[in-house]
């Protein structure tokens, strides 16, 4: 669709407002998922290494599409036509775990939901970027982050909610199989039917996705990755730099949520402990999308690069009491509170530096060489935190978090700003 830049006026513009609806609805229907899938991988015999193996592949996947998405979005002049196909692929693909009995369907579900989620990306970035003048990227960046995070909130409250409803109402499940009579008698058969209805808020994001309108330019046939790459400026190699060294400190927060279990289990019961850690992690992304929009609308005021190596402060302090962690629930409160506040100042910050170091005709390709720089160092530090745990015992895989992390925090603070950021001192 060939439509004038909406960036001019408020910047709470239809596209801002899309954005944010949409990545709401899919990440709704992303974790309704993903809240339950341990379980009923369990239920249909599949191993924690198969789930381990299926979340390695799966990010490897996403990671590594985001560049050559980006790029070619750079070269073809349009972005919205594989951003609308990408959160298609999202939709369709968690209802594709209905139908597993072992765990090589749900790799494949996994895979393509992935797949989408590496496509739409960098596309929706960049366009999201576009849609409001920079000075105003912060709050936008932020009030999209606010609506993925709610998502994520919303999305297990209503799997474990409705778990609830279908074990007070069986005879839902019978009504339900007269429709996939495939499934009737099934094991996890309570799973497969949240599973399946991940497809009203995933076809509902499709919806409100097409709302966003774009601005084309002019396609760039001669374009090269090689060449998109060799362009970037020197400032934003360095942020990319910094980000990669933070990003090997950034482990999963699965970890946190093991951390938190292993901990309170003696006192407690592991299905208590358990419970509890589960609740912990709900506080987190509560705070994760409570303060997104703030977060970004403050980091209009700040040298941004700056401004995000505060943010990787709090990260290491969050690292640090992780490593330092005594059995209490005060503790865990505090710190996984932090871990959402610190997520939400990462990726929000990041994702509205990109347009400060990069004009609109490397936007995608910025934004996908970002997201492989993230994806390498989320496996490398998920791995070297589990590794020293497994060896040395769960402190030094935490404390190494907390060097490396340091690290990052330096690195950012000697970043130069973009010319899209505030040229005041960071706080």
């Amino acid at each position: 669709m060939n439509e004038a830049n909406p960036s001019t006026g408020k910047w709470l513009n239809r596209n801002v407002f899309a954005f944010g609806l949409t990545s709401f609805l899919s990440d709704f229907c992303h974790e309704m998922a993903t809240s339950v899938l341990p379980q009923f991988m369990q239920t249909i015999g599949a191993s924690a290494a198969a789930l381990g193996f299926i979340e390695g592949v799966a990010d490897a996947i996403s990671s590594f599409v985001k560049l050559g998405a980006g790029y070619h979005s750079d070269k073809i002049g349009h972005r919205k036509t594989w951003t609308v196909f990408g959160y298609i692929l999202t939709a369709m693909s968690k209802a594709v775990f209905a139908f597993a009995f072992a765990w090589p369907l749900i790799l494949i579900g996994r895979s393509v939901g992935w797949l989408g989620r590496g496509i739409r990306g960098p596309l929706r970035d960049a366009m999201l970027a576009e849609s409001v003048s920079p000075q105003d990227r912060g709050k936008a960046f932020g009030f999209h982050r606010m609506g993925d995070t709610a998502g994520a909130v919303a999305g297990p409250l209503a799997a474990f909610g409705l778990l609830t409803w279908i074990a007070n109402h069986p005879g839902m499940m019978e009504a339900l199989w007269r429709w996939v009579p495939m499934l009737s008698g099934a094991p996890g058969g309570d799973f497969r039917v949240i599973f399946l209805l991940t497809l009203v808020p995933g076809i509902l994001s499709v919806i409100s996705i097409v709302m966003v309108t774009e601005k084309r330019r002019a396609p760039k046939k001669g374009m090269r990755l090689m060449g998109n790459l060799r362009a970037m400026p020197k400032d934003y190699r360095q942020f990319l730099l910094a980000v990669g060294i933070f990003g090997m400190a950034d482990f999963a927060p699965t970890l946190m949520i093991l951390r938190a279990t292993t901990v309170m289990e003696p006192q407690m019961g592991l299905i208590e402990a358990s419970r509890l850690a589960a609740l912990f992690y709900l506080l987190r992304n509560i705070f994760y999308a409570v303060a997104s929009y703030p977060i970004g609308a403050l980091s209009d005021r700040f040298s941004r690069s700056r401004y995000l190596a505060v943010g990787y402060g709090v990260a290491v302090l969050t690292f640090m009491g992780f490593a330092l962690v005594v059995s209490s629930i005060w503790w865990f409160i505090l710190f996984f509170s932090l871990a959402g506040i610190f997520i939400a100042w990462e990726d929000t910050v990041e994702g509205i530096a990109v347009r400060d170091y990069v004009d609109d005709t490397l936007a995608g390709t910025a934004y996908g060489v970002l997201g492989v720089v993230n994806g390498i160092g989320d496996f490398v530090s998920s791995f070297m935190v589990g590794l020293l745990w497994a060896g040395v015992g769960p402190a030094w895989g935490f404390a190494y978090a907390v060097i490396v992390g340091l690290l990052g925090v330096f690195f950012m603070a000697r970043v130069s700003p973009g010319g899209g950021s505030a040229q005041s001192e960071a706080p």
